[in-house]
């Protein structure tokens, strides 16, 4: 059977992932593709994962509910979207990885729940560097207090941050964020060197590579993989 269209388009993107990350001297193998499947039919998820890829992200509690049942049990669950305090007892359940912790009491529900559930996960703190009053994240200043936290826990482990840019047009406009974002990370590196502080989850469809050239070790991925999004 020929291959697809988003079959197509995975290789594309994955053929743009090696250069970007040649350009930067780096292994394409240290960067993770998460497909971001918000608002994309089942099938048409399921047609990605045929096709090889592992990572899926949703910005939802609820959709990665009701879509996981209907997909392999071998996917890695993202959630790539704001995580409510509430619903961290069902992200537990669901996801394999969190990437939008803003809060010391978000991070601490996390734990309970993950703890609950007898399950391992991995989170990363996400950072509002532009102070998007429209956008969640920690403020920089902020972020030495998350990490504190992560330090005394035991199901969730906190290995690295994330960014959602100001939108633009224009991808090198993102460069001076994801730059500044690698910049946090190695210093948090060195004031808190109890954590495994590797992951940069940062690029998306208008900028991972630009993203990939700074460092970026996971990039999520929607329309450019899935084309565009129905209305949610």
């Amino acid at each position: 059977m020929a291959p697809g269209p988003i079959a197509d388009r995975l290789q594309g993107i994955r053929e743009r992932i090696a250069a970007a990350a040649g350009r930067a001297g780096r292994d394409p193998g240290s960067v993770t593709l998460v497909g971001v499947s918000k608002t994309v039919p089942p099938e048409r998820v399921l047609e990605a994962v045929q096709a090889g890829l592992a990572d899926l992200g949703e910005n939802r509690v609820q959709e990665a509910r009701d879509k996981a049942p209907l997909l392999p049990g071998t996917v890695r669950w993202h959630l790539v979207g704001h995580l409510q305090a509430n619903k961290a007892s069902h992200a537990a359940r669901l996801f394999q990885v969190v990437h939008s912790i803003d809060s010391v009491e978000t991070l601490e529900r996390l734990e309970r729940a993950a703890e609950r559930e007898g399950r391992r996960m991995t989170a990363m703190a996400q950072v509002n560097l532009a102070g998007e009053a429209t956008k969640f994240g920690a403020r920089a200043e902020d972020l030495d207090r998350i990490l504190e936290a992560a330090g005394g826990l035991r199901s969730v482990e906190l290995s690295g941050l994330m960014i959602l840019p100001p939108y633009d047009p224009d991808p090198g406009r993102s460069r001076p964020y994801f730059r500044r974002l690698r910049e946090l990370l190695h210093e948090a590196q060195g004031r808190h060197s109890g954590l495994s502080l590797r992951h940069l989850s940062m690029g998306m469809t208008e900028d991972f590579e630009v993203a990939i050239e700074e460092g970026a070790t996971m990039v999520r991925v929607g329309r450019a993989l899935f084309g565009e999004r129905r209305a949610a």
